[in-house]
């Protein structure tokens, strides 16, 4: 089975550089992955975060759309409960004009944000998650170009145009309610692995598969997930750059949340006792080792679940560390264009002792 690649980036922000950078280099990375191979570049939305600073995924990819030719390119995911689906269904019509053919359109119910953010977002955010399904079928006659409700989403599609030139919409999750809900409307399933350390994706997979009611442009299910992976050219350094993830995650569950670590901070700093029971864990599932270490897991994992289709996500403080760990894969994998060129070589790369 040939497994294809794809890259989901969150524009994660690095302590030492502002987070506007984390906007450039998500947009550098996507024009990178092209060149690599990859099939697909998503963004995600995030509200509030000073970590996750992608808030904009649909102005994100129009700027991705600027810089690259080839790469799908997709939202992981706007979260829909935040906004009317008409107009986000104009904003990737927008999108399709700019990039015919290119565009994912994945969608959330989640509102990727604390309640009092969500609030801002939208003041009648209470309950509109109960109406997602019924947003999502609005969204997918209005992103198509159809006249819905008496009412067109433009610029619409040229005459004649297929539906596969129409955005093609996603059902993202990391519960059996996306499963089931994907499934009952015919639509493509992306779950967040890396969410949720793979808790509950066999479930998930199953009730998606079991249930999957075919449709004209899905005859067949279609899923995937979004694994987080690091690579590099030893096993020892890729754990190094992973310290700063780990020591994120740990933070995260004390509800002290920033911008990524040095990886050096991090390892001068250490892990107390009680720490390291949340870092033990993660260390034993993590995708994290030699290109070939990694590659063997994501196979062996694609395998089990029976995927043809596997999202890399990858966050590293050094932005070289990250576009060499997907030049690596790329590479191991061998996708078209990896061999254009060597893998980038970060500024520094120091090495545990």
């Amino acid at each position: 089975m040939t497994l294809r690649l794809s890259v989901l980036d969150q524009s994660v922000a690095c302590a030492g550089r502002g987070e506007d950078d984390a906007i450039r280099d998500t947009v550098a990375l996507a024009e990178h992955a092209e060149a690599l191979g990859y099939d697909r570049f998503w963004v995600s939305e995030h509200h509030g975060l000073p970590t996750i600073v992608g808030s904009a995924p649909e102005v994100l990819m129009a700027a991705v759309a600027a810089r690259t030719t080839r790469i799908r390119i997709g939202s992981a995911g706007v979260m829909l409960p935040h906004y009317s689906a008409l107009k986000v269904a104009e904003a990737f019509r927008v999108l399709d004009a700019l990039a015919p053919g290119r565009i994912d359109l994945g969608v959330g119910r989640a509102p990727g944000s604390d309640r009092r953010t969500a609030q801002a977002l939208n003041p009648h955010v209470s309950g509109m998650a109960e109406d997602f399904p019924e947003q999502i079928l609005d969204l997918q006659a209005w992103a198509a170009g159809a006249a819905h409700q008496g009412i067109v989403a433009h610029p619409r599609p040229p005459a004649g145009a297929g539906a596969e030139r129409a955005p093609q919409v996603w059902v993202l999750g990391s519960s059996d309610y996306g499963a089931q809900l994907a499934a009952h409307l015919g639509l493509p399933y992306a779950f967040a692995y890396f969410f949720m350390d793979g808790q509950g994706v066999e479930q998930a997979l199953h009730l998606y598969r079991t249930l999957y009611r075919p449709s004209a442009r899905h005859p067949r299910p279609q899923a995937t997930i979004c694994v987080w992976a690091l690579a590099a050219p030893t096993e020892d350094e890729a754990r190094f750059h992973a310290l700063s993830r780990e020591r994120w995650r740990v933070d995260r569950m004390r509800g002290a949340l920033g911008p990524l670590r040095p990886p050096a901070e991090v390892a001068e700093r250490g892990f107390a006792a009680d720490e390291m029971a949340i870092v033990a864990p993660l260390r034993r599932r993590s995708l994290v080792g030699s290109a070939a270490q990694v590659a063997q897991q994501m196979r062996a994992l694609a395998a089990e679940l029976q995927l043809d289709e596997l999202v890399v996500n990858t966050w590293a403080h050094d932005p070289a560390v990250r576009r060499r760990s997907y030049a690596l894969l790329a590479a191991e994998f061998g996708l078209d264009g990896a061999a254009a060129g060597p893998a980038p070589r970060p500024e520094k790369t120091p090495i545990p002792a």
